[in-house]
């Protein structure tokens, strides 16, 4: 290396740019340290100089070469010692690096950081170069990177830098155990090969966006799986930084990945106990509204879809159904009725369940019959081919739950008082994850109070039909042919009561070709009511056998009532006598009948007010009307026209609307009075009885 060369190469301080608007910024770690260099000759003068000797000894390069250095920068206490390391780098060829303290041209001393070594030119001429930089900046630096290496190397972050193709450059071991990817590998891969989240390309658009503003993105929630543990979500927490050297220049991303897995799953496992909580309550709100078995399955199949399953299946034992005593559990066959079957969305999973009210028989080796003898639930968390043929109803109904992508089954038993009624049946198509033990105790609750409803539904209903059987045993059949008169009648037991009541109605054939027509309530409800009301409805054809007029027949009548345990009763008695045209009616605390005469307005006729039977010592009076040919009498009970709704003056006022065409058939009207004023809610039973002059 020439003399020439050095001082052309370092020197020429007049060809250098000051610092400022036309000098370029440091943009790397050596402009950052601001390493100066100098070479001396054998005689110790120095021969270059560059700038940031300069900006380092604050000499000019012209104030500098072809000055002896030790006289310029080294301060006379230390001059022997300098000497002879410059002599012994010289004559050794060995580079010897230190600190020692240089004289500053503002004449403080400053110390130094020096690495020194022997050089040869082309010619041979020896020369000797030493590196400086200032100690305390460089041991600065020197720290910063100790710490900065341990924080990296040691931090539970994981910590990756990224060149602008997002391409690993370094990665720390925090990482390699997050990804499960040795460090070594991620080198020169890509972002997406070693943390392949569902939504990468949403994280490196993200990246991108950082390397293009600037603007960090900090904890960036993302959840996926690894290659260390592709079984399980996990989640992290990522941030994204712009990397720059000192220059501004973009060298790349740095990249922090906080795994927060197990806030992710206490925050899950949290939202879903929040979750089970608002099943349950609202189970409680939406099963077991009716006394209806079939109402009460289906409001649980809904609320368990699709929060708990994504199609389910309430079947219930015909036994239960049928109040038999039940049996000690064996091994054999069970009889179940299906009550209800629900989808979260539509599915062929559903052909392969029984339809709502269809009978099966099921083995004692499937999963619904063994979940009914032990009474235990019966899980299955990863269903295989194997478990289909004890799932399904048959062989192609196994193919259907395949075809549906049924991957896991629950079977919880209805259990009420000890005694197990049936089978809510749930399985996971859509709903990637299986069932656990947590999915037990839910479906096991909802099935308990689900189990609860369905038995008071159950006996609610045998008491019901057992009251309604007596109640309809005791009522006429059908109105028999009377001479003169038209008649149709109706009685509709109510439809949302806890049971049915005591309404009735009675035509009764009279000497004379007159005949009595009867509407009563006993006010209560249950077998009780009906049979009162049967012992009422003989009472009142003896009497009418008696020839009695209506006032009398109802004075009879209220003192039986009385002897009755204090029911009320309410009744209408009239008889018709089709040579006069003449019917005459007393009114014992019942609802006005409607009389429709042809070609004016129907009306309801006003009787004197009276007490309803059972109160006793009630005077009754008798009045009379004439009926022409085509005209209507209508009789009935409280629950044609009584709502907890509407007043009751307004719901006579549409009982008489329905009645403006006298020539309808009878039947027809029976039939527009009941669909146009009852409800299925009503909670009241009612006799109807028409009658039309001839």
């Amino acid at each position: 290396m020439a003399v020439g060369s050095l001082r052309s190469g370092g020197a020429g301080g007049s060809g250098d740019e000051e610092y400022g608007a036309g000098r370029p910024r440091p943009t790397g770690l050596l402009d950052v340290l601001s390493v100066a260099a100098v070479a001396l000759d054998t005689q110790g003068r120095i021969v270059f100089w560059t700038p940031q000797a300069e900006d380092l000894f604050g000499y000019t390069a012209d104030e500098a070469l072809r000055k002896n250095a030790a006289r310029l920068l080294v301060d006379p206490v230390n001059l022997k010692a300098v000497v002879g390391l410059f002599t012994e780098v010289l004559e050794t060829g060995r580079s010897w690096a230190g600190a020692f303290p240089v004289r500053h041209k503002d004449g403080s001393s400053r110390l130094t950081e020096f690495r020194t070594m022997r050089l040869l030119d082309d010619l041979g001429d020896v020369y000797a170069l030493g590196i400086a930089a200032d100690h305390t900046l460089l041991q600065r630096v020197e720290t910063d990177l100790a710490l900065c290496e341990r924080l990296i190397n040691q931090s539970p972050i994981g910590l990756a830098l990224l060149d602008p193709d997002l391409r690993y450059l370094l990665v720390n071991p925090a990482l390699e155990r997050i990804d499960g990817v040795p460090a070594e590998e991620h080198i020169g891969r890509h972002l997406r090969e070693t943390l392949p989240l569902p939504d990468i390309d949403t994280v490196e658009s993200a990246l991108r966006q950082v390397l293009t503003t600037g603007t960090p993105l900090l904890d960036q929630y993302h959840v996926g799986r690894t290659p260390a543990d592709p079984d399980h979500d996990h989640a992290w927490s990522l941030s994204f930084y712009r990397l720059e050297d000192p220059g501004g220049r973009t060298l790349g991303a740095a990249t922090s990945v906080v795994d927060v897995t197990e806030r992710h799953r206490a925050a899950a496992e949290a939202d879903r106990a929040r979750r089970r909580l608002t099943l349950i309550a609202d189970a409680s709100a939406r099963v077991g509204t009716s006394l209806e078995v079939e109402r009460t399955a289906h409001e649980l199949a809904e609320v368990a879809t699709p929060v708990l399953a994504d199609v389910v299946a309430v079947d219930v034992l015909d036994s239960a159904l049928a109040l038999r005593r039940s049996r000690r559990p064996d091994n054999g066959p069970e009889l179940f009725r299906a009550l209800a079957l629900t989808a979260d969305q539509p599915t062929v999973a559903l052909r392969a369940a029984d339809p709502p009210g269809g009978l099966a028989t099921y083995e004692g080796d499937r999963l619904v019959t063994l979940c009914v003898h032990t009474a235990r639930p019966v899980l299955v968390p990863r269903v295989g081919a194997h478990d289909l043929p004890r799932i399904a109803r048959d062989a192609e109904g196994g193919e259907l739950l395949a075809l549906a992508g049924v991957h896991s089954y629950l079977a919880v038993p209805l259990i009420a008082h000890g005694e197990v009624l049936g089978v809510l049946d749930l399985k996971r198509t859509r709903n990637p994850l299986p069932f656990d033990e947590d999915d037990v105790l839910l479906a096991t609750e909802l099935a308990g109070r689900a189990a609860v409803a369905i038995d008071n539904a159950r006996w609610f209903q045998s008491v019901r039909n057992t009251a309604l059987t007596l109640q309809r045993s005791l009522l006429p059949d059908h109105p028999p042919h009377q001479s003169g008169l038209e008649l149709a009648s109706r009685y509709q037991p109510a439809q949302a009561t806890s049971e049915v009541g005591g309404d009735w109605y009675d035509v009764i054939p009279l000497s004379g070709d007159r005949t009595a027509l009867v509407v009563g309530d006993v006010m209560g409800n249950g077998i009780d009511a009906a049979a009162t009301m049967g012992r009422l409805r003989t009472a009142t054809c003896a009497y009418a056998d008696l020839e009695l007029p209506p006032a009398a027949v109802l004075r009879h009548l209220d003192k039986i009532t009385c002897d009755l345990e204090h029911y009320i009763v309410t009744c209408l008695y009239a008889v018709y006598d089709p040579h006069t045209r003449r019917c005459e009616i007393a009114n014992a605390g019942h609802m006005p009948p409607a009389l429709v005469h042809s070609g004016v307005p129907p009306v309801l006729l006003e009787l004197p007010p009276a007490a309803p039977l059972g109160v006793g010592g009630v005077t009754f009076e008798t009045t009379s009307v004439v009926l022409a040919e085509g005209d209507l009498l209508v009789l009935y009970t409280d629950g044609l026209v009584e709502t907890r709704r509407h007043p009751i003056d307004d719901r006579l006022e549409v009982l008489l609307g329905f009645l403006d065409e006298p020539q309808r058939p009878l039947e027809e009207t029976c039939d527009l009075l009941l669909h146009g004023l009852r409800h299925p809610d009503d909670h009241d039973d009612v006799a109807l009885l028409v009658a039309r002059a001839l």
